[in-house]
């Protein structure tokens, strides 16, 4: 048949080529058709136009009947045409028949479907094909390494690297590529490493794509200066590169330096995407700097990126760690395609502001009137959020819903809530059993949930069995022991609390510093306890000297139990005031005008006496205060703060 078709086909001028060519970018196929017949398959590049032109599959399908016709349907080179453009439209399974009844299948052929069912998650059929293979190119490898690791098999992936090399093929640049984010996945930096040699050893250290890769396999592997020098070393730093470099930062914790270097990105003229923001806006979150916030927010509209899902999530975050849950609220209502990650950033914030019912109504809105899947990050959000909120008993309902109704099985994250959920009601002994009767280990975080309930409820007994364990899986935690001495304190159990002090000083075990912060006018105010180091520490505490008199006149009495010190209480008052929040709040009272709200983070959890104090001062001075401490989001307006004291 192809023999009889192919003498009446006839050779085409170049002005013919280009012809075809311009009628099909136009979609003109039916008039290069009429045009030149069938002689357009007498040459591949004169077909390669109409390939690239289709964009349905009804075209196609057409297309594949006139060729099994015209008896061309046989050629290789066409059948991979034909079985790309089948894959790119989403009838992979078509692509697949066509590739099944090829008589000698070419590697390019091959390829085509490994990477088709690679796109699919389908790793079996994709590595069956490439084990049935009798000619493999390094293009063919690339393909099967970079399918295994995309889909975190990052241990096989590298094996078959290992076996690549050892049959004599060198690789690429995608190969080195993928190798790096294998070992970054796989937390390897030895493997990284001699990948690395490969890499000097090709030539490829100029490489920016590959150069990006292992800069992010050292960050990823704690390996912050190697990551560095490999960017620096960069001939020319890409937008890739500089991402890389503030992601580096950011998993080392260092947020001000992503914000720095963030600002060296634009002054070189780079444009960031989508994967800047989100990592500089989580900065932003951790510093709790809303300012800078809202200009990345600016600059995420202007480019047209403040709707991408990853984005607005960051947003919500964001604004709701600055303390800024409206702004939160409004970012979640402005988005554009629903997402189940931006639902459950939402129901976060919600609870990280103690607002439990919103939170639980918005997770049945999410239940009633979208299609979205709920899953365990969703529970987590919801459990966090009735923990602080109070909300015991739906917080329990809603443990047991996600077990029996959806079928999830609770990580230890499920399980540190709702301990943390029995234990801020009191119920210390129903947290301590369903901590014992847990299907997994306990961890040091979920025994440390347990000691704080115990801090907050003076139960020394249950507060030392916590401890104890503790100590078996993290000897070094300062915090548990500053815990069991405030519960010590609270009972002024005075030689508990200098046998817990000792300890720490036998074991070297040092207490971390409270350390208060907010920003004004693009600046950051620190502050730590018994700061002196500001310009103004003299007026700062005259004026905390003067606030403290108002206080005691409207009823204010320093909360003495929580100073871990046997003092008299006159010593113990001193001692309250230089607390890091109480300066921080002294001096931005100081600083902003009048009426302004006052944002204030501190690292560690408020201690109850400066809980008690804010709560007068935002009567006094007639301020809202918002307070970040390091467990929630706690807002003073008229001497009532939002966690109901529930914190």
């Amino acid at each position: 048949m192809q023999h009889q078709v192919s003498s009446f086909l006839r050779p085409l001028s170049s002005d013919s080529s280009n012809t075809i060519a311009s009628l099909c970018s136009k979609r003109n196929f039916r008039e290069a058709f009429n045009r030149f017949g069938l002689n357009i398959f007498s040459n591949t590049s004169l077909f390669t136009p109409f390939i690239k032109s289709l964009q349905s599959l009804p075209s196609t399908k057409q297309l594949h009947c006139l060729l099994v016709v015209s008896g061309f349907s046989s050629d290789k080179f066409i059948c991979n045409h034909l079985m790309t453009l089948y894959s790119k439209l989403g009838a992979f399974p078509s692509a697949v028949a066509l590739y099944d009844r090829m008589n000698k299948k070419h590697y390019m052929s091959s390829n085509i479907i490994i990477n088709g069912y690679v796109r699919d998650g389908d790793l079996v059929n994709a590595r069956k094909v490439f084990d049935e293979m009798s000619e493999r190119k390094v293009t063919t490898w690339n393909a099967m390494i970079a399918g295994l690791i995309q889909y975190e098999c990052n241990e096989e992936g590298l094996r078959l690297f290992r076996e690549m090399h050892e049959l004599g093929f060198s690789p690429d640049e995608y190969t080195l590529g993928s190798v790096f984010s294998g070992c970054a996945g796989l937390r390897s930096v030895f493997i990284g490493q001699q990948a690395h040699g490969y890499m000097v050893k090709y030539g490829l250290e100029l490489d920016s794509v590959v150069s990006s890769s292992l800069a992010h396999m050292y960050m990823r592997n704690g390996k912050l200066r190697d990551g560095q020098s490999v960017i620096r070393s960069m001939p020319v730093r890409t937008l890739v590169a500089w991402n890389t470099l503030l992601s580096g930062y950011a998993q080392e914790g260092c947020p001000e330096t992503v914000l720095c270097e963030y600002k060296k990105m634009k002054i070189s003229g780079y444009r960031p995407d989508q994967i800047t923001f989100v990592t500089v806006l989580s900065s932003c979150s951790d510093l709790a700097i809303r300012g800078q916030g809202q200009q990345v927010h600016a600059e995420a509209v202007k480019i047209g990126a403040s709707s991408v899902v990853a984005v607005v999530s960051s947003l919500i975050s964001m604004y709701s760690k600055c303390g800024c849950l409206e702004d939160a609220a409004k970012a979640f209502s402005e988005r554009g395609d629903e997402d189940e990650v931006m639902w459950s950033s939402m129901i976060s914030a919600y609870g990280f502001h103690g607002r439990g019912e919103e939170a639980i109504k918005l997770f049945n809105t999410m239940v009633e009137e979208t299609e979205m899947e709920i899953n365990e990050v969703t529970f987590l959000n919801l459990l966090y959020a009735c923990s602080h909120s109070g909300l015991r008993d739906k917080g329990l309902e809603l443990f047991d819903t996600m077990v029996e109704k959806y079928g999830f099985k609770p990580s230890l994250r499920h399980y540190t809530c709702v301990v943390d959920l029995l234990g801020r009601a009191g119920d210390l002994d129903q947290a301590e059993a369903k901590i014992r009767s847990m299907p997994m280990k306990p961890d040091a975080v979920i025994w440390k949930t347990l000691l704080s309930a115990c801090s907050v409820h003076k139960n020394a007994e249950t507060a030392q069995r916590a401890f104890e364990e503790i100590l078996k899986i993290d000897p070094n935690d300062s915090s548990c022991y500053v815990l069991l001495a405030n519960v010590h304190a609270s009972a002024k159990r005075w030689r508990d609390v200098s046998e817990v002090r000792k300890s720490m000083r036998d074991k070297d075990v040092k207490k971390e510093p409270g350390v208060s912060w907010f920003e004004h006018k693009g600046e950051v105010y620190r502050f730590k306890m018994g700061d002196r180091s500001q310009s103004q520490s003299k007026e700062i505490y005259s004026y905390l000297k003067e606030l403290t008199l108002e206080m005691k006149v409207k009823g204010y009495k320093p909360d003495t139990a929580s100073v871990l010190h046997d003092m008299d209480d006159e010593e113990k008052e001193s001692d309250l005031v230089q607390h890091s929040e109480k300066l921080a709040v002294a001096y931005a009272l100081m600083v902003l005008p009048e009426g302004v709200p006052i944002r204030i983070i501190k690292n560690l959890r408020v201690c109850g006496d400066c809980h008690v104090a804010f709560k007068y001062i935002s009567v006094i001075k007639n301020r809202e205060i918002t307070l970040r401490d390091g467990s929630r989001f706690h807002h003073f307006v008229n001497g009532k703060c939002s966690c109901g004291d529930y914190w």
